[in-house]
């Protein structure tokens, strides 16, 4: 009885959900085995899995899947690991201790785009920015990040961002990090580095694997900063796989090629989601 009446009350929440990803998906897959360009729209016939052919044959579709995978190990090699050492420097008590956290973490309620208008305009700008002010007062020629190195500007842009979520794991989960074995550890002789390297990272390993597996999710689907900042030029330099979606539906108005494209990242994200919850599930585990 009891069992029946707690699945009555979960069952309107299950069936929205459901109706909130089975819909979108379905027309998704129904999209992309029809012809359907919005320049044409009487041009609406049944054609299989030729969207799918005009997707992977795509010029920017080798590059967009690389720049999609080097954004994304980028990002979270360098939100782990600056992560994990200023989480632990910022860990010992000190003056202004609780101004210096909030200071770390408050970028990363920063909405993605006004984050991209800020390094755009502020930090990357050739003219007046402040990486071209410190070029020219030590002498050298300002750089123009996002078209010398478009990709790079943008994996800075989003690491910014996404930095301060992994302190803030990072700092509450050394929180409860058991100080009896780091006194232990210092009476017996041992280093700050010695307690970092066998204490503090084994402490560490399942909020690194959470913040790896969090990230992951909202990292494969980086838009915002590459629109506002790049267009995902030049050429296809810093295009990954949601930009040429953008590009398909939205500037050369082919829904059913994006409808295919979208597929193709559903697949990706699940094969990165699949062997990041084994890594998870393992770690969990030991």
């Amino acid at each position: 009885m009891k069992r029946s009446i707690t699945r009555l009350l979960m069952a309107p929440s299950v069936i929205l959900l459901l109706v909130w990803m089975v819909i979108p998906l379905s027309m998704t897959i129904y999209f992309s085995t029809i012809r359907y360009n919005l320049l044409y729209p009487g041009r609406n016939n049944f054609v299989g899995l030729q969207n799918f052919e005009f997707f992977i044959t795509d010029p920017g579709f080798i590059p967009a899947v690389a720049n999609t995978l080097i954004l994304l190990l980028s990002v979270l090699i360098i939100t782990v690991v600056i992560g994990v050492v200023l989480s632990a420097l910022i860990d010992k008590p000190f003056f202004g201790q609780g101004i210096v956290r909030v200071l770390l973490i408050s970028p990363f309620f920063i909405m993605p785009t006004v984050n991209a208008l800020i390094w755009k305009n502020m930090m990357m700008n050739p003219v007046y920015g402040i990486f071209a002010w410190i070029s020219q007062s030590l002498g050298l020629e300002p750089i123009d990040w996002l078209s010398s190195y478009p990709l790079m500007s943008v994996i800075i842009m989003v690491s910014w961002q996404w930095l301060p979520f992994a302190i803030l794991v990072f700092v509450t989960a050394l929180q409860s990090q058991d100080t009896e074995q780091k006194e232990a550890a210092q009476m017996d002789g041992a280093t700050g580095f010695h307690i970092f390297r066998y204490l503090t990272i084994p402490h560490l390993a399942r909020p690194i694997a959470v913040v790896v597996m969090i990230e992951t999710i909202f990292l494969l689907a980086v838009f915002a900063e590459i629109f506002v900042s790049t267009g995902g030029g030049p050429g296809y330099d810093s295009t990954n796989l949601a930009y040429l979606i953008y590009n398909q539906a939205l500037l050369q108005y082919d829904v059913g090629v994006a409808s295919a494209g979208g597929l193709f990242a559903v697949l990706l994200a699940n094969i990165v989601a699949f062997f990041l919850i084994r890594a998870v599930g393992k770690n969990l585990t030991v």
